[in-house]
């Protein structure tokens, strides 16, 4: 079987590259500068929410599936730096050539990885080809968004027009899984100032199990995988988390129906 890479990203802003872009010194202080960023964002669209190439990396899960194995983690570790965290995802890319399924990945993953990729000058050749190295991959790249290399559940389940797209914590409840747990991408900033990066790691790891459990549902949709099928993958990832004593997964398990 080909590989299943799902995988989710947290940010948060780019403190070293604000400062550079609105010609900040460090008597500023991070949380100060984070906020002059978060007032000019509210100014021109009523949001806090920033652009993607001044968000930087701190955390990336991943669930992947291969073989007779189930597996999610955090890549890395907590010290590491975004640089070290995107050159392992795009490693296990080169490595294992996955179909990798995101939720709103198109819209936020993807192109945040890309812009902070290329500042670290990143190296990722399996993944940008689009037929030049490989045919194959003319037919079906990582880059495409209407090919399946990288399912967006998010955009295809819209049919690819924004306003009908659904938040994952919802989509997730209504098919009975938990959604979000412990935070919320919005609270992520906080956490990260207040030093609780094992919780940043531990609430992408939940998304992710969600999202690799919504494709699971979207693929006995499209008739990809038999009831029993459908069951038998819904209970190996039930009885990996249930290998770990970890509270967030124990709080996922209780609360998945």
């Amino acid at each position: 079987m080909t590989p299943v890479l799902v995988f989710d990203i947290e940010t948060v802003p780019d403190i070293a590259g604000l400062r550079k872009l609105n010609g900040l010194g460090d008597e500023i202080d991070s949380a100060q500068v984070a906020e002059m960023a978060f007032h000019q964002r509210r100014q021109v669209t009523g949001n806090d929410f920033l652009q993607l190439h001044v968000q930087r990396v701190v955390a990336i899960s991943c669930a992947l599936r291969e073989r007779d194995s189930f597996r999610i983690w955090s890549l890395g570790n907590p010290e590491d730096d975004e640089a070290e965290l995107i050159r392992r995802f795009f490693e296990g890319i080169e490595k294992y050539t996955p179909q990798i399924v995101s939720w709103n990945g198109s819209g936020f993953d993807l192109p945040v990885l890309h812009y902070r990729a290329m500042i670290h000058g990143i190296q990722a050749p399996r993944y940008w080809d689009m037929g030049e190295d490989d045919r194959e991959f003319k037919w079906n790249n990582y880059i495409s968004r209407y090919h399946t290399r990288h399912l967006d559940l998010m955009d295809l389940l819209a049919l690819y027009q924004p306003r009908a797209n659904a938040p994952l914590d919802q989509i997730a409840q209504l098919v009975g899984l938990p959604g979000k747990l412990g935070m919320d991408g919005s609270k992520v900033w906080d956490a990260f100032q207040n030093g609780e990066i094992d919780g940043i790691r531990n609430y992408c790891e939940t998304d992710v199990a969600n999202t690799y459990l919504v494709y699971l549902r979207f693929q006995l949709m499209r008739g990809a995988l038999t009831r029993e099928a459908y069951q038998s993958e819904c209970d190996l990832v039930r009885a990996t988390l249930s290998k770990s004593d970890a509270p967030h997964w124990q709080e996922f398990l209780a609360l998945w129906k």
